[in-house]
């Protein structure tokens, strides 16, 4: 295991959480593989280790990207992901209220949805 690769599956963890890292390692198979392994050394080991920005920014960031790309089910990862990081729910509606602006009020609305629905499930670990 390069540093990287490590280092992409420890950060990979803290903000996913193991149950999910857990989920999709098992699901790997040997189509999807190289994938994995690209997400968790590039995306994880590479950008969310960066110096530059904390968790809870990188997290605002990564909200408002997955609302306008209309990636729901990225969000609703994310929205759990971003509680993890210490955003408030509060915080969170004011990153989506912020989406109606510059994303559009449609996608917005979905977001609500979804962030609503993650809420609800992980109520008891909403800060």
């Amino acid at each position: 295991m390069d540093d990287r690769y490590g280092e992409g599956l420890r950060v990979r963890r803290e903000v996913l959480g193991d149950d999910h890292v857990d989920r999709a390692l098992a699901g790997t198979t040997e189509f999807t593989a190289d994938f994995q392994d690209l997400i968790t050394r590039y995306a994880w080991g590479e950008i969310w280790t960066r110096p530059g920005l904390d968790r809870r920014t990188r997290s605002c960031v990564t909200l408002t990207a997955l609302v306008a790309r209309g990636h729901l089910e990225e969000l609703a990862m994310h929205v759990r992901a971003a509680l993890r990081n210490g955003l408030t729910p509060d915080e969170i509606k004011e990153v989506l209220l912020q989406t109606a602006v510059y994303c559009g009020v449609p996608a917005a609305n979905a977001a609500f949805a979804v962030a609503q629905r993650v809420m609800a499930e992980n109520q008891d670990d909403c800060p």
